[in-house]
């Protein structure tokens, strides 16, 4: 049984959700999201909850209900909240700026790098040192900010690199003479 899955996801205020067939869609005050489940499991919006039911005992039925509660839940947060990415640059000379719709990163290569940033994401850059990545959608938002992360990954060594807020580099020990 599906802990995740008996759970309905509860509407907040301002936010309206339709289903059709085995698509669901959210509308919020940040935008509309939408999401088409598999036919092992069934949608219903009752009230302000959204309710999802596996159609049989099978195992994959079990498996989609949980992961589609979940996807659900996630329409809701980003619609209403939005998802958002910290990350930090650490590094003599390492710094980002945004300037429209690029990225500029200077992280020790040669050259500047420009990062293009798709839409539906906003990256900021509060400090020299410091990219926000913000959105409605938690997957872009992770891509995208696994995308500037992988330009320079942080070294265990100095810990040089862009890290996410709050991630921990394991150090190691330099050679000895």
């Amino acid at each position: 049984m599906s802990r995740i899955g008996k759970k309905p996801v509860e509407l907040p205020g301002g936010v309206n959700a339709s289903v059709s067939g085995q698509t669901v869609e959210v509308k919020g005050p940040k935008g509309t999201r939408s999401f088409t489940a598999t036919d092992d499991i069934s949608l219903a919006v009752e009230g302000s909850t959204v309710t999802i039911t596996p159609r049989g005992k099978s195992k994959r039925a079990r498996q989609q209900w949980g992961m589609s509660r979940t996807q659900v839940a996630n329409l809701v947060t980003g619609v209403t909240s939005g998802f958002k990415s910290e990350m930090d640059i650490t590094g003599v000379g390492y710094r980002a700026a945004a300037q429209g719709k690029v990225l500029k990163l200077t992280l020790g290569y040669s050259h500047d790098i420009d990062f293009p940033i798709p839409d539906g994401v906003t990256v900021t850059t509060p400090k020299p040192t410091e990219i926000v990545v913000e959105g409605i959608d938690q997957q872009v938002v992770g891509q995208v900010a696994a995308n500037i992360r992988e330009w320079r990954k942080p070294e265990p060594y100095k810990g040089k690199g862009i890290r996410y807020r709050g991630e921990f580099i394991f150090r190691k020990e330099g050679k000895k003479k």
